[in-house]
């Protein structure tokens, strides 16, 4: 059983800043990856920033230049330093681990406002 805690989100003004931040606990014996993704109502979830065991990363063309993610693999905790933030970054976002010869586990969600 491997279980996430997201936190950081909340309401914050274009142009500002927010880190998010996300914690694994539980049977974790090998990670692959972990990232975030967002979703809004009635759209797909999407990739926002994925960061594998390596410490390469990938990132939507949306956030490129504007949001970084970084890791701690010993605490299994990854983070989202989101600047810049525009009204249309608004969204749930969710935390993810792989993990290797084993299943993805899903947080419940951080809610991220921006109000313009």
């Amino acid at each position: 059983q491997v279980q996430l805690v997201e936190s950081g989100g909340g309401l914050v003004q274009a142009g500002g800043s927010l880190r998010l931040s996300c914690a694994a606990s539980g049977s974790i014996f090998s990670v692959n990856a972990m990232g975030w993704y967002r979703q809004t109502p009635g759209n797909n979830r999407e990739l926002v920033a994925r960061i594998t065991r390596f410490g390469s990363t990938d990132y939507a063309d949306s956030v490129k230049g504007r949001f970084t993610i970084s890791r701690d693999n010993a605490k299994n905790t990854v983070y989202l330093q989101m600047n810049s933030l525009k009204p249309e970054d608004a969204a749930v976002y969710y935390c993810e681990i792989e993990l290797r010869y084993s299943r993805d586990y899903w947080g419940q969600g951080t809610q991220v406002t921006v109000s313009s």
